[in-house]
C-alpha cells in the first residue's frame, strides 16, 4: 500500500531516505515525502504530490540545503483518506512543526479523534486519518502523564488508536531515534554498523545491509544509531519474541537489468522463479522420495484427517488458487472450494478442525487475505500459507509455510509471483496426496520430475515473445479484448484479462468457452480480438473438440482469434487468425506455460498505449487495507 523507510545513523540521512523511495515506489506513487532532523531542533519537512520525482525535482531547488542531517524518514503514498494533493502527502506535523509521521494503514477511529482534536483547538490540515495520530502524540508530549516522553507519548497514543496501521514519528527535540509501531501491516527493522533502518519493506535498506528484524502484532520499537529496543504498546520488552531474519537475496534482484520497466524483467525471470521455488521441496529416502514444504507445523496425521479444502486469495492469487482446486482435487479426492478472501469471512463458511484453509498472499500482508486466515483460525481450522515475503503476518499466524522463492516482485502487476503460486500450488497438493495415500511414492516423484522440467519449457515460450508484442502492437487501438478458456484454460483466461484491465486499462473479460452460448456471444462483432486457451488434443481430446467449436463459432460471427496452442496441433490452424504455439506439457501444468503470452501481450499493449507498465494508476502492490 505505502513505502516507508526511517533512517538513524552516520550517513546523509535524505540521501539513504530519497534512494530507498525509488525502490518502493512500487508500493504507493499518489505522492511522496520526506522529514529529516538536522540535531539542532530543526525539522525539515518536503512532500509532493505525484511521482517520486515530482519530490525529488523539488528537493534539488536551492532552498532543499536545509536538509541536512543524519535523522530522517521518507514515505510513498497509495490514497485511501484524502485526495492525492500536496496537502494530503505524508509526512504530516504538529502544530508546532516539531513531530512528524508517516503512515501505511487505516486509522478507523480517526472521526472521533478529529473531533477530539477539533473541539481542543487544533486545526487540522489535511483530509487523512493519519494526521490526528501526530496531532495526540504532540499533546501528550506536551501535558500530562508522558510530558516531555517522546517514546511513551507515542505509545499511550498507540493504545488509543484502531485499525491496520504502521505509524514512524520523529521528533525534533529527539534527533537520535525514530519511535515506529504496527498493527497487522508490515514493518522491518534494518540492522547495520553503526546505523538503523526501519521500513515497511527490506528493499528499502538492502543496499546497507542484510540482517533484518520482523516486528509482531501490536510492537513498537525505538530506533538509535547504535541499538533498536522492541516493546508492546504497554512499554513491555518484547524483545525476546521478534524474528532476526537475514535476507537472502541482493540488491541487483531489486534493478531492473537493462529492461525498459521491471515486469518485463520479471516475465524473463519466471523460468528461475519456477525452479527456486521448487529447490528443496523434494527429498530422496528409501520409498522413492516424499514433498517437504519450508515450515511445516502439521503433521502428516493431520493431513490426512482433513475432509475439505478452502483456497482463500485475491486478485491474481485468486486465479493461482482457481487452478489449485484442478490439481488437488485431482490428486486427492478432497473437495475444494476457492473464495475471494474479501468475501470470505462475511458469508460465515463452514470450518472445523477437519478443514485445511490455503491462503495465498505475495506480500503475505494482503488485507483481506489476513481476515480471512484470522477468521479460519477463530474456527478452529488449519491454515497453509503460500507466500513470497520471509517472515510476513500471513505465514506468521498459519500452522504451515510454503515460500514462493522468487525474489522482490516490483511491478505492481504480479508476474513471476503468479507462476511461483501456481508452482506452489502443485507441491501443496502432492503434500496432501502423498500424506493421504492417493498417490504412491513413485508417482509423487514423477509429478515432481515434470515440475522440475518446466522451468526449460517456461524458457521455450518466452522465444514466442516478439510475435506477441507484433500482435499487441496490431490491437493496442481496440476497446475490447475477450479471453476463452476451459479446464484449466478457464482461470488463465481470467489472469489474462486481468493483466489487461490492469496495464492497459482496457475492457477485458474472461469466460469458460462452455458459457460463450449463454451469453457472451453475444458481445462478438466485427474485428473483436477473441484469444482463446486451447487444451492438449491429447489431453483433453474431448475438450479440444468442444473448443475447436467455440472458435468456428466466434470466427463465423467476424471476430479476430488469437490462439495459444500445443506445438503441432494442426487441428486448430484454419481457425486461427493468430496461432501462438507452446510446448506440450501435462495438463495440469500447462497454466505454467500458457500464463506467459498472455503477460507478454498485456505489457505491450501498455507500452504501445503509452502507460506505465510497472506503476498502473489506481493500484498498489500490497492491498494492506480491506
Amino acid at each position: 500500500m505505502c513505502g516507508i523507510v526511517g533512517y538513524v545513523g552516520y550517513r546523509d540521512a535524505l540521501g539513504v531516505v530519497v534512494d530507498a523511495l525509488r525502490r518502493m515506489e512500487y508500493r504507493g506513487y499518489d505522492s511522496a515525502g520526506v522529514a529529516i532532523l538536522d540535531g539542532s531542533g530543526a525539522l525539515a519537512v518536503e512532500r509532493k504530490a505525484g511521482r517520486l520525482a515530482n519530490l525529488e525535482a523539488e528537493l534539488d531547488e536551492p532552498g532543499a540545503a536545509r536538509f541536512v542531517g543524519s535523522t530522517g524518514m521518507g514515505h510513498t503514498r497509495w490514497a485511501t483518506h484524502g485526495a492525492p494533493t500536496d496537502r494530503n502527502a505524508h509526512p504530516h506535523r504538529d502544530v508546532t512543526e516539531k513531530v512528524a509521521v508517516v503512515h501505511n494503514g487505516i486509522i478507523e477511529n480517526f472521526a472521533p479523534l478529529r473531533k477530539e482534536l477539533e473541539q481542543a483547538g487544533v486545526e487540522l490540515r489535511s483530509d487523512t486519518d493519519t494526521e490526528v495520530a501526530v496531532h495526540l502524540v504532540a499533546r501528550a508530549y506536551a501535558a500530562g502523564p508522558t510530558a516531555g516522553d517522546f517514546v511513551a507519548s507515542a505509545l499511550a497514543v498507540l493504545r488509543r488508536l484502531e485499525g491496520a496501521f504502521t505509524l514512524v514519528f520523529t521528533h525534533a527535540d529527539h534527533p537520535d531515534m525514530i519511535v515506529a509501531a504496527r498493527r497487522s501491516t508490515p514493518l522491518v527493522v534494518g540492522v547495520g554498523q553503526g546505523e538503523m533502518f526501519i521500513a515497511s519493506d527490506v528493499t528499502a535498506f538492502i543496499e546497507h545491509t542484510r540482517e533484518a528484524v520482523e516486528l509482531g502484532q501490536d510492537q513498537a520499537v525505538v530506533i538509535t544509531a547504535d541499538s533498536y529496543h522492541v516493546t508492546d504498546f504497554d512499554g513491555n520488552d518484547v524483545d525476546g519474541k521478534t524474528r532476526p531474519f537475514t535476507i537472502d537475496w541482493d540488491l541487483a534482484a531489486a534493478e531492473k537489468g537493462g529492461h525498459d520497466y521491471f515486469m518485463l524483467k520479471e516475465i524473463e525471470e519466471q523460468p528461475a522463479g519456477v525452479a527456486d521455488t521448487l529447490i528443496g521441496h523434494f527429498t530422496h529416502d528409501e520409498a522413492g522420495g516424499r514433498i517437504v514444504l519450508d515450515e511445516q507445523r502439521l503433521a502428516d496425521q493431520e493431513l490426512r484427517e482433513f475432509d475439505k479444502v478452502f483456497v482463500v486469495a485475491c486478485g491474481s492469487s485468486y486465479h493461482a488458487g482457481l487452478l489449485a482446486k484442478y490439481a488437488i482435487e485431482h490428486w486427492t479426492r478432497l473437495p475444494v472450494e476457492v473464495e475471494l478472501a474479501s468475501e470470505f469471512r462475511y458469508r460465515d463458511p463452514v470450518l472445523d478442525r477437519s478443514t485445511l484453509v490455503v491462503a495465498i498472499s505475495q506480500s503475505g500482508e494482503t488485507a483481506d487475505t489476513l481476515e480471512a486466515v484470522r477468521h479460519a483460525k477463530e474456527q478452529k481450522a488449519r491454515v497453509l500459507a503460500i507466500c513470497n515475503t520471509n517472515g510476513a503476518q500471513i505465514p506468521r499466524e498459519s500452522d504451515a509455510v510454503l515460500y514462493t522463492r522468487t525474489g522482490p516482485e516490483i511491478g505492481v502487476a504480479s508476474t513471476k509471483a503468479f507462476l511461483a503460486q501456481v508452482t506452489a500450488n502443485y507441491l501443496v497438493g502432492l503434500a496432501l496426496a502423498q500424506a493421504r495415500g492417493t498417490k504412491y511414492p513413485d508417482e509423487v516423484a514423477r509429478e515432481f520430475a515434470e515440475l522440475e522440467a518446466m522451468p526449460k519449457l517456461v524458457e521455450r515460450v518466452l522465444e514466442t515473445g516478439p510475435q506477441v508484442r507484433a500482435i499487441a502492437r496490431e490491437l493496442a487501438h481496440v476497446p475490447t479484448v475477450l479471453f476463452l478458456g476451459r479446464h484449466v484454460g478457464y482461470p488463465v483466461a481470467l489472469e489474462g484479462a486481468l493483466k489487461l484491465k490492469e496495464l492497459a486499462y482496457m475492457h477485458a473479460e474472461g469466460f469458460a468457452a462452455g458459457e460463450l452460448k449463454h451469453g457472451p456471444i453475444a458481445l462478438i462483432e466485427d474485428g473483436l480480438p477473441v484469444i482463446v486457451v486451447m487444451p492438449s488434443p491429447k489431453g483433453r481430446a474431448v475438450l479440444h473438440s468442444k473448443l475447436l467449436s467455440n472458435i468456428r463459432e466466434i470466427q463465423a460471427r467476424g471476430a479476430r482469434t488469437i490462439v495459444i496452442a500445443e506445438e503441432g496441433d494442426d487441428t486448430v490452424r484454419p481457425f486461427a487468425d493468430d496461432l501462438i504455439e507452446i510446448p506440450s506439457a501435462p495438463t495440469l501444468f500447462q497454466p505454467l506455460l500458457s500464463t506467459v503470452p498472455l503477460q507478454i501481450f498485456a505489457a505491450e499493449v501498455a507500452q504501445a498505449r503509452g502507460y506505465d507498465v510497472d506503476k498502473p494508476r489506481n493500484l498498489a502492490k500490497s492491498v494492506t487495507v480491506e
